[in-house]
């Protein structure tokens, strides 16, 4: 994933100080008229008919001009249609799965191999969806194939461990490449039981912890140069989501309330430092790769409140928030008629958007559905 990312824009809002009590926050009038699946079925379908290409990918834009590939975002875009499909049982989303897998695989050179890693996790993590829905065996081959060679992207050589976020820069440690990896090391596990994997999320997680995670505060650092011990401390949603995700996987398997008490903190600093401060919803990060971010996060924060023994205090701020984001989203972000969305969910896109910020809006219409479900 090509990094460029407008970081004036976003690290104003990184360090704002969070409101008061915990139940005085975000206090609204979470009345909506238009129910959460209807918001969700709106997003994604115009998703599906803004941005799927009949090649077997989804472009990166709906506006004529910019019709191109992008591989990591597309795992994002199919993540939505599996969520409408695990949503409705509608085979009209089904139809898009194996159309996708060889479409991909065609449209990146024949091969579902990259030169950043973390495209290639995104992708992984997509395809187990689609085993863990269809149990058709090449799903499971290409993530294991995939699996395979990320995994060789781990070394000691600099920072002490980690995965290389490229395979030419090895010693760039990047959130962006060890928390999507340490989830998938963890539902591997969950779905062979083989040690292997658990210890790998484990090891994986444990090494962010030390060198990428703020303990005291809750932020999820960028990347540390493993040549000049230099730290990144921009703090972006989809990092904080992926190393929440781990956190709940870990949860789930282990019992162990540590990492319960991670996801609190992670998710807590998120909500209250990631913001527009404007308005307490999660922040612009700009258009781009930047639009996806967000809705990453919130994949991962909704199944933070699927696990029970959360504070409730803690459960009735969270959802709360997301509750307003959706509200803010869809009364201000949307394309009114159009169900388009932009990189800020409190302003609507003027005619055209991208794929990043569209399955991010989609996400969050997905993740209340399913939340409420």
């Amino acid at each position: 994933m090509k990094k460029i990312l407008i970081l004036s824009i976003i690290s104003c809002a990184l360090w704002m100080n969070s409101c008061g009590k915990i139940e005085d926050e975000y206090q609204f009038d979470n009345e909506i008229t238009t129910p959460y699946a209807e918001m969700a079925d709106k997003a994604t379908n115009t998703l599906i008919s803004g941005f799927w290409n009949d090649e077997g990918y989804f472009n990166y834009g709906n506006d004529g001009s910019n019709r191109g590939f992008q591989y990591w975002p597309n795992a994002h875009a199919m993540d939505v249609v599996i969520d409408a499909f695990e949503r409705t049982n509608d085979t009209k989303y089904s139809v898009y799965f194996d159309k996708w897998f060889d479409g991909v695989k065609a449209k990146n050179g024949g091969s579902y191999y990259n030169i950043y890693y973390d495209d290639m996790q995104w992708n992984a993590l997509t395809m187990l969806r689609l085993y863990e829905i269809t149990k058709e065996q090449k799903y499971l081959d290409a993530v294991l194939l995939l699996w395979n060679d990320i995994i060789k992207g781990w070394n000691t050589e600099f920072a002490g461990g980690g995965l290389a976020w490229k395979k030419d820069m090895l010693y760039s440690k990047n959130a962006c490449s060890n928390g999507p990896a340490s989830v998938l090391a963890a539902r591997l596990y969950k779905l062979t039981k083989d040690e292997t994997y658990l210890d790998w999320a484990i090891s994986i997680y444990e090494w962010q912890k030390d060198y990428l995670f703020d303990r005291s505060t809750g932020a999820v650092y960028d990347n540390i140069n493993g040549q000049t011990d230099v730290l990144n401390k921009v703090a972006l949603t989809y990092n904080q989501g992926t190393f929440l995700g781990t956190a709940v996987e870990l949860y789930t398997i282990t019992k162990d309330p540590l990492y319960l008490n991670d996801g609190q903190k992670i998710a807590n600093y998120t909500i209250t430092k990631c913001i527009d401060p404007a308005n307490n919803i999660l922040r612009n990060e700009g258009s781009g790769d930047g639009g996806l971010f967000k809705g990453i996060f919130i994949r991962y924060f909704v199944k933070y409140l699927k696990l029970e023994g959360i504070q409730d205090g803690y459960r009735t701020k969270f959802e709360n928030f997301l509750k307003h984001n959706v509200k803010t989203a869809w009364q201000l972000g949307n394309l009114e008629g159009v169900y388009l969305f932009g990189p800020s969910w409190a302003q609507s896109p003027v005619g055209t958007t991208e794929l990043t910020s569209q399955s991010s809006a989609a996400m969050l219409f997905e993740g209340i559905t399913l939340l409420n479900k």
